[in-house]
């Protein structure tokens, strides 16, 4: 259908120019700069469709490349290509913001224009990283969309709202610093900016290690990994609604996307090394801050660290290829199964994770608060509400059936043909999830009616069930035929496996 279009271009810069046209229109057009908004993250959306559509899976080769000179005098193109790891993070991307349009609607009613236009302006640049092949744009993409989050959480944010949008900041900032060096690196070794060049460099373990570190440093921030993991909370508490959904939905997912595409095909004898480092991480992030999701007091909170452990397994399936690779004697399709998992994964928190977000704002929009002690008995006055958030609750807890329990799966059973401990201990997210998840459901859903403002509540209106009833579609879609997901990406992640173990040989 777009056949010869600059497609990934269009992605790109089709939603910044709408969010410049938002801000034009201005506060004093509010319909008009409303309904602008979501035509134009509607037609993006449909536009990543065609990305999907359109992919040949038989290739791992990048598609729908665009190559254009940038920056010539520093030898910087503006270099753009897919495959089927980038794919699905941008149809993600493209998905989650016309939700957040909608979800806003209403809700937002100072500055509105500038509220819209920053989430538009921010989903191309998201897409700018998915797609963005030459390692400084990569880099201005990547610190590019720090911008509109970090005018999200200061103007639309809570009481705290400057406290954690500058540690928000300050956290990723700082982390990137260090990759930009690492980048810069590279590039005198490869004699190109061109990300692919990075690939099979022949460089020293120790060398590999430093570069590896630095890319770390960027990455388990973004994941976020533990112990790097503390903006996050805080973050999400004093965000508003929409912040929180593409900041949970998207914008940790560039984390793990960032090791799929730097480090594990960039570094790989450093990554062969330091993975033990990289599965402890991630198991104390499953545990650990499982346990910690257990005490908490508002739904947000519990919700962001949830987030936290779920992302663990993540990093863990990416990982634990090399331990499975030795225990089977280099026998891929444990490996590959790993890799799968993880990437399932990625895409099962986005919807997870927005949709419960989404069911929180429902509640404080209502109610203005957060904390599970001023709720009890919603489900008494709010009965689709209550349906939706305990469908999500069971998602978030890996359900099966629902897409939460396919990507955690397929890490535990490759993991376990690694180390049974492995295994073990990322399978107490099945009982820790349950755990928490269940124990905010029964205080906020069901029981009696906990107060006069709880029996004054009303159920969700048109616009809610429309956002809800998208994401259930989709956490139950992808949990019960997960092919089409697996399918699309498995060539690409095959082939990154077969070039990370030949860089480990």
């Amino acid at each position: 259908m777009f056949e010869g279009w600059p497609i990934l271009s269009l992605l790109i810069w089709l939603p910044i120019a709408g969010g410049v046209a938002v801000l034009v229109a201005g506060d004093g057009a509010p319909r008009l700069m409303r309904w602008l908004a979501l035509v134009v993250s509607v037609v993006v959306f449909a536009l990543s469709l065609s990305l999907w559509t359109g992919f040949d899976t038989s290739t791992a080769a990048m598609q729908f490349v665009e190559h254009v000179k940038w920056i010539p005098t520093f030898d910087v193109y503006y270099h753009l290509g897919v495959d089927g790891i980038s794919v699905p993070l941008i149809v993600l991307t493209a998905f989650a913001t016309p939700l957040v349009v909608i979800a806003g609607w209403e809700v937002i009613q100072y500055k509105t224009s500038q509220y819209m236009a920053s989430f538009l302006i921010m989903e191309g640049i998201m897409i700018g990283v998915f797609s963005a092949l030459d390692a400084i744009l990569f880099y201005v993409f990547w610190e590019a969309m720090l911008i509109p989050m970090f005018l999200i959480i200061g103007i639309w944010g809570g009481a705290n709202r400057i406290y954690a949008t500058l540690k928000f900041f300050l956290y990723t900032f700082l982390g990137s610093v260090l990759m930009l060096v690492a980048l810069i690196y590279l590039r005198y070794q490869s004699g190109s900016f061109e990300l692919l060049s990075f690939y099979g460099l022949d460089m020293a373990l120790s060398v590999q290690v430093l570069i590896f570190l630095a890319f770390l440093a960027a990455f388990a921030v973004k994941v976020p990994m533990w112990p790097v993991h503390t903006w996050l909370p805080d973050a999400h508490v004093e965000a508003p609604t929409g912040g929180s959904v593409i900041l949970a939905a998207i914008m940790l997912k560039i984390g793990g996307y960032g090791f799929l595409r730097f480090s594990l095909p960039i570094t790989p004898e450093a990554s062969m090394s330091l993975d033990w480092l990289i599965i402890a991480l991630s198991l104390i992030a499953v545990v650990y801050i499982g346990l910690v999701a257990m005490v908490q007091e508002d739904m947000k909170k519990l919700i962001a660290y949830s987030s936290i452990a779920h992302m663990g397994f993540v990093t863990l399936g990416f990982f634990v290829i090399f331990d499975i690779a030795m225990a089977t004697g280099g026998d891929g399709e444990g490996a590959l199964l790993a890799l799968e998992g993880g990437a399932v994964q990625m895409i099962s928190h986005g919807f997870i994770s927005a949709a419960m977000f989404l069911c929180v704002g429902v509640l404080y929009d209502r109610m203005h608060t957060r904390l599970i002690n001023d709720y009890g008995g919603v489900a008494n006055r709010m009965p689709i509400f209550a349906a939706f958030f305990v469908l999500f609750a069971m998602a978030n807890a890996g359900l099966p059936g629902t897409s939460g329990f396919v990507g955690e799966f397929m890490v535990i059973l490759a993991s376990f043909q690694a180390n049974f401990w492995y295994a073990f201990f990322a399978g107490t997210t099945l009982v820790l999830g349950a755990a928490y998840t269940l124990w905010m459901i029964k205080r906020v859903v069901y029981g009696e009616v906990a107060n006069q403002e709880v029996a004054e509540l009303s159920d969700v209106n048109g616009r809610e069930f429309l956002v809800l009833g998208i994401l259930a579609v989709a956490v139950l879609a992808l949990g019960l035929w997960p092919a089409p997901l697996i399918e699309l990406m498995e060539p690409s992640l095959d082939n990154l496996m077969q070039m990370v173990v030949a860089g480990t040989q």
